[in-house]
């Protein structure tokens, strides 16, 4: 056994790196041990390659309006303490070049390795210590209150052991259930945890007329559930061979729950009742045709082959017949058979229960056992608000981390 670490953080991902390397300038020794050999795969493979690092739309008085989790104010301390701006100055202190996309979703000009460099430097600005691969067999706490971990590269000492860990989705890149298999063992709760941020599938006949749509992109609203928990993202929509993706999909994917429907209004910018009306009155073409004006004429002709009173010139369509497509153009509403589950699911919902968690601290009712990132039960939505859960949630704990 060698000397008692300060600290030994599992984990060489956004969380992980960024909370090592804030301890490290802080002081403290730190180790940083992963089963896997490469750092941060989810940062390399995230917005195509250059990285949603953050999003500048994050509210810092109310950030949890961008949050799910069994309690969505949880988050509310750690994303108020270290905010957008902050990561901000951190990424142009490093001269990385970045812009923004939309919906404030900021991304590396470059590349995502820019930020990966990063993180590897302000671990090297703290002086912390990384073994990759090496994976961690066993943690257990010694008498006197210090972890022992038993690692494939002997056992170690250490005052604190931060999990940062990350959830189930992407297993290709090595996510494991590790996190919450340590929070089990030491008696703290999950929340079930389930892909998020996923596209969404569909079986059987119900499905058959969309199939042929693979590849068709168009803006919409989607929607799920009812009354209070009722959400709704105004985004794309992609359909696949399997079903639907897209921002607006994966947006509401995390929403939403088995068994229940999906509503999309298909052309959201027209008010398509009006739009048909006039076109019956002053046309004569195809209503497929008139419909292709207004819709994707991929979408416009799935859509009229599902009703023979579609198939005709506007203006021998009934007033029903109209009334009744633009209806179901502007309410679609379809129930989804399953997910693509974690293979394809950018987060994991659910996770480390929040209520055995200090929001301050992120250290858990076990004394000395910290969680960050998406461990976690706090889940964002699509568009960089993850990895500014990642950055915040370490920074609370690498600062709460006691020193010697």
């Amino acid at each position: 056994m060698s000397d008692t670490w300060d600290a030994v953080v599992v984990g060489a991902g956004a969380a992980g790196l960024f909370c090592a390397g804030v301890a490290g300038q802080r002081g403290l020794r730190v180790l940083v041990l992963d089963h896997s050999d490469k750092v941060a795969e989810k940062i390399r493979i995230s917005g195509g390659g250059r990285a949603n690092f953050t999003n500048r739309d994050l509210d810092p008085q109310a950030p949890h309006k961008h949050f799910l989790g069994a309690n969505p104010h949880f988050c509310r301390s750690a994303l108020s303490r270290y905010t957008p701006a902050d990561f901000i100055a951190l990424v142009q202190r490093h001269g990385i070049a970045f812009h923004e996309k939309h919906k404030g979703q900021l991304f590396c000009d470059r590349s995502a390795d820019d930020l990966i460099q990063m993180l590897l430097r302000e671990c090297e600005a703290g002086g912390v210590q990384r073994w990759q691969p090496c994976a961690v067999k066993a943690l257990r706490q010694g008498g006197d209150g210090v972890y022992e971990i038993d690692t494939e590269r002997g056992t170690e000492r250490s005052r604190a052991v931060v999990i940062a860990t990350g959830g189930l989705s992407i297993p290709k890149i090595g996510a494991t259930d590790f996190g919450y298999r340590i929070a089990a063992q030491f008696g703290l709760r999950l929340v079930e945890p389930r892909p998020g941020l996923v596209p969404l599938t569909f079986d059987g006949e119900g499905w058959t007329p969309y199939a042929a749509l693979a590849g068709l992109a168009l803006p919409v609203r989607i929607e799920t559930g009812e009354k209070k928990a009722r959400m709704a993202f105004l985004e794309d929509l992609l359909f696949t061979h399997r079903g639907l993706s897209g921002p607006a999909v994966l947006q509401i994917s995390s929403y939403w729950r088995e068994g229940s429907p999906i509503r999309l209004n298909l052309a959201p910018e027209v008010e398509l009742h009006a739009a048909l009306a006039r076109a019956k009155a002053t046309s004569r073409k195809l209503l497929a045709n008139e419909l292709a004006s207004l819709v994707p004429s991929r979408l416009a002709d799935a859509w009229v082959q599902q009703d023979a009173d579609w198939q005709r010139p506007v203006a021998e369509a009934s007033d029903k017949a109209l009334a009744r497509l633009a209806e179901r153009l502007a309410r679609w509403e379809i129930t989804p058979t399953s997910t693509e589950g974690y293979r394809k699911a950018e987060v994991t919902l659910g996770g480390v229960d929040t209520r055995d968690l200090s929001s301050q601290t992120m250290e858990s009712k076990q004394p000395g056992l910290y969680f960050i990132g998406e461990v976690v039960d706090v889940t964002g939505w699509l568009g960089g608000y993850n990895f500014q859960w990642a950055w915040a949630s370490a920074h609370a704990c690498a600062q709460a981390l006691p020193g010697r």
